[in-house]
């Protein structure tokens, strides 16, 4: 994989949480478009840049992994946030990609389910609808809700591609951000879905898979099986400006490693 080139310049700071898209590049702004499941990441990241360095002005537009991807091919953005590795169609596009974590994917119930544990095997029968009731599972009398993300969502890719259902999930919702599949599943007692284990809250209840649960040990270990990548998507031929450089670099330091553990994700270094 390829890095950028770091280059140090001091400019005035400036810090800007989810705002806009990336239509507008200035100099001094660190403009970030791409995966929902990463705001918890890129943007402790990005606040954390600035507050030390002093440089910057950062965005973030949470408009799914295959957006932000598009976005860096066409120009319209210089650093793309993605929880999938580049498919082949997007290689041709001359795009980098550089993995800065692992993130597991937690299943997760409402918590008034009374499951607690399903192997990859069941997962697959309930998403493609082989499995339609708690009850078939030990549970409690009820319509199995499958709730998922939209089709261009990295964490769908990487749930999907893992319990080998690709195109074929009965889904009764696809939602376009995590925080809407966690507040879905908490406020449907059948419901069951998927999301970053680093944006999940105490509001749902999250099970274990083959009788593991996503824990940052496990996540390292690779016993946990269900998990994807944190990727930073840029142009291979396009310079950053000094400060996307700046940030680029500061997100493989080691300072930048204990925030991406607070985040809950498990950094690659």
């Amino acid at each position: 994989m390829k890095k950028k080139i770091l280059s140090i310049v001091t400019v005035t700071l400036m810090f800007s949480g989810v705002l806009t898209g990336c239509t507008v590049k200035e100099g001094n702004t660190i403009a970030t478009d791409g995966s929902s499941s990463m705001e918890k990441v890129i943007g402790a990241l990005g606040e954390a840049f600035i507050e030390k360095n002093d440089m910057g002005r950062f965005t973030y537009n949470p408009t799914g992994s295959s957006t932000g991807i598009t976005a860096v091919a066409e120009g319209r953005c210089d650093i793309g946030l993605s929880t999938r590795v580049l498919k082949d169609e997007e290689m041709s596009s001359d795009l980098t990609e550089t993995i800065i974590a692992y993130d597991g994917i937690a299943v997760i119930v409402n918590p008034e389910n009374n499951i607690s544990d399903l192997d990859i095997e069941t997962i697959a029968k309930i998403y493609t609808g082989k499995i339609t009731n708690w009850k078939e599972l030990g549970g409690r009398d009820g319509e199995i809700v499958l709730i998922g993300r939209e089709a261009n969502s990295g964490t769908r890719d990487g749930f999907e591609s893992v319990i080998g259902t690709e195109n074929a999930c009965k889904y009764r919702q696809e939602l376009t951000t995590t925080g809407d599949v966690i507040t879905t599943v908490a406020n449907n007692p059948n419901a069951i879905g998927y999301a970053s284990i680093a944006s999940v809250k105490e509001i749902v209840k999250v099970i274990s898979v083959n009788g593991v649960l996503p824990t940052d040990e496990n996540i390292k270990k690779g016993t946990y099986v269900i998990k994807r990548p944190f990727v930073l998507i840029t142009k291979t031929d396009n310079q950053l400006s000094p400060t996307e450089q700046a940030f680029y670099e500061f997100c493989f330091s080691e300072e930048a490693k204990s925030i991406i553990e607070l985040a809950g994700v498990v950094p690659v270094y």
